[in-house]
């Protein structure tokens, strides 16, 4: 059984687009055309590969698919530009068409270190990013079902199929406003302010503020939380007295300098950061990994020799 190049690549783009309208325009056919083509695509391989939902979804089947299809975009792109010559858009106007690389990215070197790299990429090559943000605790998973062809993750054993390289370490520490400090009696480290002093979590699934109360002794579901699901915004909260949280030295060491934040109990949490890619000879995703791992060098502290 062979499975049509073609009708893979339009599951993918649905997939990357989240709606069979969506997908229509980008391939310039009507949202019947794409729908006949997935099913066709289902019909040939006996399985259920699209959950048409808003956004659509694959089945575990249906990501086995694009991977195979973003695996062979990727090949694609790297032996044209062997060749000196670049895929043409499907407009016709003969521009080349950028080859889209879908990669998984914790909020914190999102908004600090990481897009610096990809642009240097961009500069060089046709290429654009789809960039996917979750917890590095959770980036791996996006590897495991063929959404992403790399990740910065904290998991350093390999996922099947994937290389990894360490990065670095992301070093946080708790912190907070000098009178929010001085409000709750946390400057000293006290456990008892800990208990009721309001924190900031990342979303329900930032497990560095809990994992800091367990050290000091404090039960992580006592204190009442704030939610601000973005980086930026997050260390504004800190920053606004709104409450105390787990700050990176990128947006923290400034203000702490200045004293308009102060170190509130505890010892710094590392964070060890690894790059994971798929096992396939990319030159593209060679010189991704190569520039992350440049620009890691510079931003983030050593990581840890074994």
């Amino acid at each position: 059984m062979n499975i049509p190049l073609d009708l893979a690549r339009t599951l993918a783009i649905v997939l990357d687009e989240g709606s069979l309208d969506a997908a229509a325009r980008r391939l310039h056919l009507t949202p019947s055309a794409v729908s006949q083509r997935v099913k066709s695509l289902e019909q040939q391989l006996g399985r259920v590969l699209l959950v048409r939902s808003r956004p659509t979804r694959a089945t575990e089947a249906g990501a086995a698919v694009v991977r195979l299809a973003r695996q062979l975009e990727l090949l694609e792109h790297d032996t044209l530009a062997a060749f000196g010559l670049d895929a043409t858009d499907a407009s016709g106007d003969g521009a080349p068409r950028p080859v889209s690389v879908p990669l998984a990215v914790n909020a914190d070197s999102l908004g600090t270190w990481f897009l610096p790299a990809l642009a240097r990429v961009a500069e060089r090559h046709p290429v654009v990013f789809d960039l996917h943000r979750d917890d590095q605790d959770f980036t791996a998973g996006l590897l495991e079902s063929g959404a992403v062809m790399g990740a910065v993750t904290s998991q350093s054993t390999p996922v099947a199929g994937c290389l990894v390289r360490p990065l670095g370490v992301m070093r946080y520490e708790a912190v907070a406003t000098p009178a929010f400090a001085a409000k709750w009696r946390i400057a000293t480290g006290s456990l008892d302010g800990f208990e009721v002093a309001p924190l900031v979590d990342f979303d329900r699934r930032d497990d560095l503020q809990r994992d800091h109360l367990s050290t000091l002794g404090v039960d992580p579901d006592l204190p009442p939380r704030h939610y601000v699901p973005a980086s930026n915004d997050f260390a504004v909260a800190i920053k606004l007295g709104l409450g105390w949280g787990m700050l990176p030295g990128f947006q923290s060491q400034e203000e702490l300098e200045r004293g308009e934040l102060v170190r509130v109990g505890g010892d710094p949490v590392d964070v060890p950061l690894y790059w994971q890619q798929w096992n396939l000879r990319s030159p593209l995703l060679d010189l991704i990994a190569d520039e992350l791992a440049t620009e890691a060098r510079v931003s983030l502290r050593p990581a840890p020799t074994s």
